[in-house]
């Protein structure tokens, strides 16, 4: 399966993407806004979703829909 971000361009392992929209992160108080840099994704099973790393949250899980590729 193929993941694909919001302007349909196809997302790999280690691509850097920048959200397009302000996204609170469940059980935290922290918001991600958008416009942020998130580097070195990795896909999962799901095309629809990408886990990434961001700052002091380890195992984040986005929807590929909130996201670009850089």
């Amino acid at each position: 399966m193929e993941s694909k971000d919001a302007n349909g361009n196809f997302l790999n392992d280690g691509d850097t993407v920048i959200l397009i929209k302000d996204l609170k992160v469940k059980g935290t108080s922290i918001t991600i806004k958008r416009g942020t840099s998130i580097k070195n994704i990795s896909l999962t099973n799901n095309p629809g979703e990408i886990d990434c790393r961001f700052k002091k949250i380890k195992g984040l899980v986005l929807k590929t829909e909130f996201v670009k590729k850089t």
